[in-house]
């Protein structure tokens, strides 16, 4: 294991989960981040602490394959799930998990979000689809939130939140205000008759677009 590459994913992980935290996708101590380092290591946000307060040295290293972790502190309760994304997705390296106010209103109506935003189906894949309603941080969860991520880069969590992966932290961190974004427009458009849903041909552009194509690469 690289200890530099700890140490930078301790850092990315602190700071992000401040941003997470100052931008409302989060309210209290709810909410948990992620970084891979490696195929059997990442780096997580400890239980039940204040974002404001956190320090880089206090993210959590964790053994994706024993769950084991180093240090005082006790990892996110939702690491089992964490886990379990990284194994079923090696190109994944960033994970977030929120509670964001309009992404949990539909979570607790129990209904995913029609692919009706081309930000939307460009960054997390088409349609975001509902996990199953389960108890947190358990193996039932982690197999709810794996199956709801196939092909899909952002999830929703029955009467719980939202869940975003990206290639990159930083891109699973713009992933999780897509979601919440569409979850407003959808929620909004309720109003004025219901969205139009775009085609399955367009999503499969934009989507390919994105992951291939987009911005200076």
């Amino acid at each position: 294991m690289n200890k530099e590459k700890v140490k930078l994913m301790q850092i990315e992980v602190c700071d992000t989960a401040k941003s997470m935290y100052h931008s409302g996708l989060v309210a209290g101590t709810w909410g948990n981040i992620s970084a891979r380092v490696d195929e059997d290591y990442m780096v997580i946000t400890p239980s039940g602490m204040d974002y404001e307060r956190l320090c880089a040295e206090e993210m959590v290293l964790v053994n994706m394959n024993t769950l084991e972790y180093e240090g005082g502190l006790k990892p996110s309760i939702e690491s089992v799930v964490h886990a379990a994304v990284y194994k079923d997705r090696p190109e994944i390296n960033g994970i977030m998990h929120t509670h964001s106010t309009y992404a949990l209103t539909v979570a607790t109506a129990r209904k995913p979000i029609p692919p009706i935003c081309d930000d939307q189906v460009q960054i997390l894949g088409g349609e975001v689809r509902l996990a199953a309603y389960t108890m947190p941080g358990t193996e039932e969860m982690a197999r709810e939130v794996v199956r709801a991520l196939k092909e899909r880069t952002g999830a929703l969590l029955a009467n719980h939140g939202a869940i975003t992966v990206g290639r990159t932290l930083a891109e699973a961190y713009v992933g999780s205000q897509v979601l919440e974004k569409a979850a407003m427009v959808y929620i909004n458009c309720q109003s004025i008759g219901g969205p139009v849903e775009i085609s399955q041909e367009d999503i499969d552009f934009f989507h390919d677009f994105f992951m291939n194509k987009y911005g200076q690469r």
